[in-house]
């Protein structure tokens, strides 16, 4: 196996142990208010903190550490966050969990995106859409894997173990990048002023709302993924793990299906998608009264909803190199950043929804985010083309 190929692994087992890290805490939720005998509400409270300060930290470390070698940045973040994943195996009270999540939480998203930068540098041309779509999917490994490993590990023994098992996979994570990283990569330095600029180009501010409310349209019925599945649609709890699994095989498969669009330009067809979801989300509430029906409507709308993670990614990072070289770490990190703002959002809104208008009914408000996600591929599309035709013009 050449080079390329274990570097591109060892991206993707980045990708998986940061989704390890990122979502345990939903699985050992019970067993560590159970330990420091509070609130399950208050032990929530924890994915919450954790996204927030995921996306307010990502861009204020990215732009600050970009005048500093990227390999040298990037082993320095995976050590903090060894120190803060072991630090959430070792706590002993809420308090000291709290901060150890703020710690890891810290610096993920810059992690992420230098893995990105350092993706987009080493890969062929011709591989970097499947790169990045795979480097998506280890996220989706680790919730379908992971996750669950990490749940039979705390039920069998302590949720510190869990944490502990993420620890070493994070510690043999270092040694392959230490290993396999180039110590030089090209890059361009820039001030903070210089690298904002970025985010003044229409082609970046209506891509990163396109990606706020695709986020938002998400999360605003599957943040609810598991009611829906036991008291919506009637399903016993001893088949969840294999519904949620057979749910998470399709997120892999979303992820490999956004890599092959992004090699053909998929921003132009990605307004199909987004009617499509609008209609599966309206009909859903209907479609629940059948156990099978809702499960393939479910099935299908995980295998469509994120499709537009890869071709904005690589958007970005052509945008960022063709134009903008001194923003490179911050374009290849705006997406996972309101990513996280659309989680919050799509939360936010099903929580709201569920005493008006019922569990069986929340889909409706992810439908009016999928409607506000077309209006803006749409226009992001027409900015596309309008910006191409002013440079022909111009040549």
């Amino acid at each position: 196996m050449n080079k390329y190929r274990w570097q591109a692994i060892v991206f993707v087992l980045v990708a998986f142990m940061l989704g390890c890290n990122e979502f345990i805490v939903v699985g050992v939720l019970s067993d560590i208010a159970k330990e420091y005998q509070i609130a399950e509400a208050t032990v929530g409270y924890l994915v919450t903190i954790f996204a927030t300060v995921y996306a307010v930290s990502t861009p204020f470390i990215t732009i600050l550490t970009s005048r500093f070698s990227r390999y040298k940045t990037l082993m320095t973040l995976m050590v903090i966050f060894l120190i803060g994943n072991t630090l959430s195996g070792l706590a002993v009270n809420f308090t000291m969990l709290l901060i150890s999540r703020i710690i890891a939480a810290m610096v993920a998203g810059a992690i992420i995106s230098l893995i990105m930068t350092f993706a987009s540098a080493i890969a062929p041309r011709n591989k970097r859409a499947s790169l990045v779509s795979w480097i998506f999917a280890g996220f989706s490994i680790a919730s379908v894997f992971g996750v669950p490993l990490g749940t039979a590990i705390s039920t069998a023994y302590s949720w510190h173990d869990a944490f502990y098992l993420i620890s070493v996979i994070s510690a043999i994570t270092c040694l392959l990048l230490g290993w396999l990283l180039p110590r030089q990569v090209e890059q361009v330095q820039g001030s903070i002023k210089n690298q904002l600029v970025l985010l003044k180009d229409s082609r970046v501010y209506v891509g990163i709302a396109l990606v706020l409310f695709t986020a938002a349209m998400m999360y605003a019925y599957y943040t609810y993924i598991r009611p829906l599945l036991t008291q919506a649609m009637g399903f016993s709890t001893a088949s969840l793990n294999w519904l949620l699994f057979l749910i998470g095989i399709m997120s892999i498969l979303c992820n490999r299906f956004s890599g092959m669009l992004a090699e053909r330009n998929g921003l132009r067809i990605m307004p199909r998608f987004y009617v499509a979801d609008i209609i599966l989300l309206l009909l859903l509430p209907f479609a629940l009264g059948s156990q099978l029906l809702g499960m393939a409507f479910l099935l299908v709308l995980t295998l469509i909803v994120t499709l537009l993670n890869s071709p904005i990614q690589i958007h970005f990072l052509n945008l960022a190199e063709q134009e903008y070289p001194q923003s490179t770490v911050l374009a290849s990190s705006l997406n996972s950043i309101f990513f996280n703002f659309g989680i919050s959002l799509g939360s936010a809104t099903a929580s709201g929804l569920l005493g008006v208008v019922g569990l069986k009914r929340i889909s409706w408000g992810a439908a009016v985010f999928g409607v506000i996600s077309l209006v803006l591929a749409i226009i992001l599309n027409q900015v596309i083309r309008q910006h191409r035709e002013r440079q022909a013009e111009v040549e």
